[in-house]
């Protein structure tokens, strides 16, 4: 190795080390150290912070691409007085993360079109920022992947997984109705993060019609009362915001 030259040595040890910060930026660190005439340790410490900036980055993204969003939305892409009253007045505090910090679910239910999925998306970015480990998943898509798992003996796995993560997304609670033994993994598996770890939930359907979605009223009682407990509920009834777009589109 000492027959190559003093770039090529540390492209080398960078790639092998894996230091792409380091590799891409120390002839520009460099010379800025030698302009200011700036002591090693400085163009040392420079060169570190650099390739952690870049971790972090890479990190964040890793982050986002696990979490398996259907699409990236933040909420400053929202309009903040055109969601319902209550998830105005909650917004804010919700952003700041407490509740994943406490290990609270958030339920987020209102007629279709009001923005729940969107905001549930946008919190579990800045949940990203702050890293914490996020899933997304439809309950649809959830209960096939318990389905399956148990089909194939590896249930213990899927529970095991689901359970560490800092947030989860059950998005579409309440689209499509469910036979009792659908419901009653749906509800063990949920029942392994109350009250350790967060979960978002959104639906369409009050609490009082939570009984259209599964069959049995006992283990439709005992859902509730374990997915509310020290929740924070956001009423998210109000005008769909695609019936508004479609309105200004055809006033035009």
């Amino acid at each position: 190795m000492t027959n190559l030259s003093m770039h090529d040595q540390i492209q080398y040890y960078s790639k092998q080390l894996r230091l792409p910060a380091f590799r891409n930026e120390y002839e520009q660190v460099a010379a800025l150290a030698a302009q200011n005439n700036q002591p090693f340790e400085k163009y040392l410490l420079n060169l570190m912070i650099a390739e952690f900036d870049q971790r972090v980055i890479r990190r964040k993204k890793q982050r986002i691409r696990r979490a398996k969003f259907p699409y990236i939305k933040n909420l400053s892409d929202l309009i903040n007085d055109e969601l319902p009253d209550d998830a105005q007045q909650k917004i804010q505090s919700l952003a700041r993360l407490d509740f994943i910090k406490q290990g609270r679910n958030l339920i987020l239910a209102g007629n279709p079109g009001t923005g729940k999925t969107h905001i549930a998306i946008g919190l579990a970015i800045l949940a990203c920022d702050a890293d914490y480990s996020v899933y997304f998943t439809t309950i649809p898509r959830l209960i096939t992947q318990i389905n399956e798992a148990r089909s194939l003996k590896s249930l213990r796995t899927l529970e095991s997984r689901f359970e560490k993560y800092d947030l989860v997304i059950c998005d579409e609670f309440g689209y499509v109705s469910y036979d009792k033994t659908a419901a009653e993994l749906l509800f063990t598996h949920l029942s392994l993060r109350t009250g350790v770890k967060s979960t978002i939930i959104t639906t369409n359907l009050g609490f009082d019609r939570w009984s259209e979605i599964f069959s049995d009223q006992v283990l439709t009682a005992a859902m509730v009362d374990r997915l509310t407990h020290k929740a924070i509920l956001v009423n998210m009834n109000g005008k769909s915001f695609r019936v508004k777009e479609s309105e200004q589109l055809n006033s035009q």
